[in-house]
């Protein structure tokens, strides 16, 4: 620098010993990318060209569980679909099969998406999911086709969705 020049000049350092937390965390999503092709054993799904699709097994294929099958395997849903109500107890055949068509369609479009389970309690039925898209999908179909209270709770991260529907 001159004599004459005024400015100053500033510094920066960065730590290096702070941690980045992520704010979507799910272990279920691949963080490393697979060896292609590689098959799920179990669903037969490929993964190819950096995603999940459905199509025929390569001879040459590796073989690792896709993240939907992982999670039905573990029974750890990313989402919980609730059901209640009088209306729920007179119209359940054709709520599922609302539901039960819902699901389907999206798994032949997105296979990572699929319905788990389903059980009554107390008078309650409670749908698990793969995918709290899926959830929120059949939640919204529902109060479109029959309105209802539709409610979403996102739990931190957004990584697990519990949806209820009454009416």
């Amino acid at each position: 620098m001159s004599k004459n020049d005024t400015s100053t000049v500033h510094s920066i350092k960065t730590r290096s010993d702070r941690l980045i937390q992520e704010l979507n965390h799910d272990p279920y999503h691949t963080k490393l990318k697979l060896k292609e092709p590689t098959a799920c054993p179990q669903c037969d799904a490929i993964y190819q060209e950096g995603r999940w699709r459905w199509g025929d097994t390569p001879a040459d294929a590796h073989k690792t569980l896709c993240p939907a099958c992982q999670r039905i395997n573990d029974k750890v849903p990313a989402a919980f679909l609730t059901l209640s109500g009088d209306f729920l107890t007179q119209h359940k055949d054709e709520i599922m099969s609302l539901i039960n068509n819902y699901a389907q369609h999206e798994k032949t479009e997105h296979l990572l998406k699929r319905l788990m389970d389903s059980e009554e309690q107390d008078g309650k039925l409670l749908i698990t999911f793969t995918d709290p898209h899926l959830a929120r999908g059949i939640g919204e179909a529902l109060q479109k086709a029959y309105d209802g209270d539709l409610n979403y709770q996102y739990t931190k991260g957004e990584i697990m969705l519990r949806v209820s529907w009454s009416r």
